[in-house]
């Protein structure tokens, strides 16, 4: 089945190389090209495009304005965001959380052939787009209850690992919004996404949610009420020191098709915490994550899936449940509950 593309873009210059770039992709179809979020929403409705690559800042309509659009429409297309780390993290965050895709990088923000640079990364984007279940959703709003965050949780031996990849901001933000404060075990994440996006990610979480959450840096502690997230680039691995448990930033093995890699977080966590590793696959495609699995599971720890019926992409978790891996499933809404069985 050929995808088609609509390509949204305040620069002339980036519509000419997005629009090329794609159309020489087998199995793309650029079907037209738009210049702000009006022109793109009068495009969406004419040329009822499957996927949209999308410009955060330009003028009339910005990009977040044009995902809250799409929230209301139905069969809306799929998103991926065309973003430069430096000039608008945030708001790439901020649609990531809002039901695009996934993000795309671009190598400089300037109109130069080094746009060129984007182009294998955007089209495999692309078609994974071509694939996932959009589910648009309005932001949430900043957590009221920050002034009573200084609660110390009662310490449960627990570790709780997450790993996610495509739609995965989106499905931390209604996680970690539903963790409540006293949520006893520390909680690690890793998720892909294209270095210099998780401090942004990191700092919207941490206003979302009931609990502590920030970006790791090596020698961290973690400890209940506080969430850490890998960093983009680097894996994360933790360790036990006696009383003491550490996040620890790590490059190798560099032969990992992510980093951080989820299979490298759950293994690190199957060799410190054992029976007491909580291991926990979200949406995203591939199968990065299935090796933890089977290692925390072979340390007699508890492995969960988020079912396929609230996932952008029924990959990751697709994986580990098929293998028999998995000690139970839920949707994202019913899996608080779900955790609470197994972390008290």
């Amino acid at each position: 089945m050929t995808l088609r593309v609509l390509v949204v873009d305040d620069s002339a210059f980036a519509r000419k190389v997005l629009r090329k770039v794609l159309s020489e992709a087998e199995g793309l179809e650029v079907v037209g090209t738009a210049r702000d979020g009006l022109d793109a929403l009068e495009r969406v409705a004419e040329l009822k495009p499957d996927v949209i690559t999308l410009d955060l800042v330009m003028p009339a309509l910005d990009g977040p304005g044009f995902l809250r659009a799409l929230s209301g429409m139905p069969d809306a297309p799929r998103v991926v965001v065309v973003s430069s780390a430096d000039a608008d993290s945030d708001l790439a965050v901020a649609a990531l959380q809002a039901g695009a895709v996934d993000l795309v990088h671009k190598p400089t923000a300037l109109a130069t052939d080094r746009l060129y640079e984007l182009g294998a990364e955007l089209v495999e984007k692309v078609r994974i787009a071509g694939r996932a279940v959009p589910r648009y959703a309005q932001e949430l709003a900043a957590v009221g209850a920050r002034a009573a965050r200084p609660l110390s949780p009662a310490a449960s031996p627990k570790l709780l690992a997450v790993g996610t990849s495509t739609g995965g901001p989106q499905a931390l933000t209604r996680l970690l919004a539903a963790l409540p404060r006293d949520f006893p075990a520390p909680v690690v994440l890793a998720l892909h996404i294209p270095a210099g996006y998780t401090e942004a990610v990191a700092k919207r979480l941490d206003s979302q949610s009931a609990l502590e959450v920030v970006e790791a840096t090596d020698g961290l502690e973690l400890r209940p009420g506080r969430v850490v997230l890998a960093r983009a680039g680097l894996h994360l691995r933790v360790q036990r020191h006696g009383a003491l448990d550490l996040a620890r930033l790590d490059r190798q093995p560099l032969g990992t098709p992510h980093h951080p890699s989820v299979d490298v977080l759950f293994q690190s966590a199957a060799e410190g915490w054992g029976r007491d590793a909580v291991a926990l696959v979200l949406t995203g495609m591939g199968e990065d994550g299935l090796q933890g699995a089977r290692a925390v599971r072979a340390a007699g720890g508890v492995v969960l899936t988020e079912a396929e019926s609230s996932c952008v992409v029924y990959g990751m978790p697709r994986a580990v449940a098929e293998a028999g891996l998995s000690h139970g499933s839920a949707p994202l809404d019913e899996l608080v509950p779900l955790l609470g069985r197994y972390i008290p």
